[in-house]
């Protein structure tokens, strides 16, 4: 994106309508934060608390999409049980991914990775590795950094979007 993370305006975006109420608002939070920290006096070691409400909604997308694509099933959608981690994992071990994973149903579905291999690192690096602790490394970001991790996640959504098709009624949209 060409401008600056807090500029964009996610509402009129073409699956703004598509997300649920809290999904809105979670995106929302992450703008305010986006566009109020910078001027803040105080600086911070890390910036992922403005990505983590993005990051939240980021996860309730996919796994409105994938219930959708009908990847997963009611149960998963509404239960406490299903991981977007390990579902879109594509290195999940061989037993499980044709159990639990939804990568490659994605791959086929897609007819390519682009789309998979997006989802999965923007996953991974907007998602994950921001809001898990592991020893020896550092993944603290700064203000530029969560902008960009924010981008990463709209940019996703978009992607998903688009690429997907859903049999969404565009009345509904509108």
């Amino acid at each position: 994106m060409d401008m600056p993370a807090s500029k964009i305006n996610i509402k009129a975006s073409s699956w703004w309508s598509y997300l649920e109420e809290d999904l809105q608002e979670l995106l929302n939070q992450s703008v305010k934060l986006l566009t109020r920290v910078p001027e803040w006096k105080d600086k911070y070691h890390d910036y992922a608390f403005l990505v983590f409400p993005a990051a939240k909604a980021y996860e309730g997308f996919l796994k409105k999409l994938f219930y959708d694509l009908q990847f997963i099933s009611e149960d998963d959608y509404f239960g406490k049980r299903f991981r977007i981690g390990r579902a879109l994992n594509p290195s999940l071990e061989k037993e499980l991914r044709v159990k639990e994973g939804i990568y490659d149903r994605l791959v086929d579905f897609c007819h390519g990775r682009e789309l998979p291999d997006q989802l999965w690192d923007t996953w991974k690096e907007s998602r994950n590795i921001l809001f898990h602790w592991f020893p020896g490394e550092r993944n603290a970001i700064d203000l530029a950094e969560a902008e960009d991790r924010f981008e990463k996640i709209v940019n996703a959504i978009d992607k998903a979007f688009e690429s997907c098709k859903i049999g969404i009624d565009k009345q509904k949209l509108a």
